[in-house]
């Protein structure tokens, strides 16, 4: 359900028009905080209905604020009530009822070199705080309660939140000691939430996909942004699937071949579990495969319009996890028969590209341009991938046919 037809559903009131008004900048204002609430206390799929039970009821009882409050706890007290009513509900009706916050579709976003961040499922952790830590850190993190706020609504003092807040962000980062070189940050920006259809596993193979993929981050983010020149435009998110079908529906491709795990889409990173890699992968080759991919996000984050084959081929690259046989499989017929796709052949974003030998063809054309120019080059070319003259001192034409000369040698 949308804010717009949220907006639509709220009947009009018979008072002044500037109450009307005044109440509905009253929702745009708390609408987002009073859902975050209701969400974590229940579950993503009813907290929109909830909502906007919450608000119809605040409007009716509008007219009886009395500003000894603020607003926001006036509006959050009805928000416990709707929330106190589902579980009554909930209980008639013999379902699952939740008293304590559930913590399954909250995460943390872990810095991995400044530039990515990696979210993982924190529930276990909380699980092990007591509620009113629990219920403190809710407030504060995923409701964006100030601490004010927070003492009016569970009835302590300011300062008695503080500290408590203070304590348990400590017991929640030993909890968090397993996952690693974690430390609590600017907890603004380390925790977010994140809807999820299921929470993700919680074992000890997930915890080492985890520390493999910060191993794996770590030793290779800051250099392929110290080679490309560019300090990333915003951070990265990396979003972890169990398994192919997951992975596959997420990204609206369902019928994608099963080589297919893993892409980048505006600032996420998207793979399948190295856990579940499919039949034409491993877990090391998946983990590898996060470093082609952000390369390839890294080169369009520097020019949007780099054709696939620049993209691609740096991926590969930097990533090192094209074999030589797959590179000779997929191109050495091409080249034996004077069939070397053009530039603008190796521009194709559809499944066409991989049988045309895409992949392999453009690893070949990226270690060509390393072979034959230098960095600085190669770099001005990232930026402008139409100037071939400004770039190579070659034509498009010239810097094709060099490339397909360089490609017969190797077959020699």
């Amino acid at each position: 359900m949308s804010r717009a037809q949220d907006k639509k559903k709220i009947p009009a009131l018979p008072e002044k028009q500037e109450h009307i008004q005044h109440f509905e900048a009253i929702y745009n204002q708390y609408r987002d905080r009073i859902r975050n609430y209701i969400a974590v206390k229940t579950n993503s799929a009813t907290a929109d209905d909830l909502t906007q039970q919450a608000f119809l009821k605040a409007m009716e009882k509008f007219h009886l604020f009395k500003c000894n409050s603020s607003i926001f706890t006036w509006l959050f007290k009805i928000a416990q009530n709707i929330v106190k009513n589902e579980y009554r509900t909930r209980s008639r009706n013999k379902e699952m009822v939740h008293e304590v916050i559930d913590f399954q579709s909250q995460s943390i976003s872990l810095d991995i070199a400044k530039d990515v961040d990696i979210r993982l499922d924190i529930s276990a952790a909380l699980a092990r705080l007591n509620e009113l830590d629990q219920q403190i850190i809710s407030l504060r993190f995923f409701v964006d309660c100030t601490l004010l706020e927070i003492s009016k609504i569970i009835g302590m003092p300011e300062s008695a939140v503080k500290n408590r807040l203070y304590r348990a962000l400590n017991k929640l980062k030993k909890e968090l000691k397993e996952w690693g070189d974690i430390t609590i940050m600017s907890i603004k920006e380390l925790i977010s939430i994140v809807d999820k259809s299921e929470a993700p596993s919680k074992n000890d193979g997930m915890n080492k996909v985890y520390h493999d993929l910060f191993e794996e981050l770590k030793s290779n983010v800051d250099r392929i942004i110290t080679t490309y020149r560019h300090r990333p435009s915003q951070k990265i998110a990396i979003e972890i699937y169990p398994d192919l079908p997951t992975f596959h529906q997420a990204i609206n491709e369902p019928d994608a071949p099963n080589w297919f795990m893993g892409t980048y889409e505006d600032n996420k990173i998207k793979i399948v579990s190295p856990l579940n890699p499919g039949p034409e992968h491993t877990y090391q080759s998946v983990l590898r495969h996060t470093i082609s991919l952000f390369t390839m996000w890294l080169v369009k984050d520097i020019n949007p319009l780099a054709p696939k084959w620049l993209t691609h081929g740096l991926g590969g690259h930097e990533a090192k996890q094209m074999s030589q046989e797959y590179i000779q499989y997929s191109t050495s017929e091409a080249i034996q028969n004077n069939a070397v796709p053009s530039f603008q052949a190796l521009t194709n974003d559809t499944w066409d590209f991989e049988k045309i030998g895409g992949y392999g063809f453009s690893h070949l054309l990226v270690e060509y341009l390393i072979h034959s120019y230098n960095l600085d080059a190669l770099n001005k070319f990232i930026r402008d991938a139409t100037d071939f003259q400004g770039a190579f001192q070659v034509s498009e034409a010239e810097l094709h046919g060099m490339w397909v000369q360089y490609l017969k040698s190797r077959l020699c």
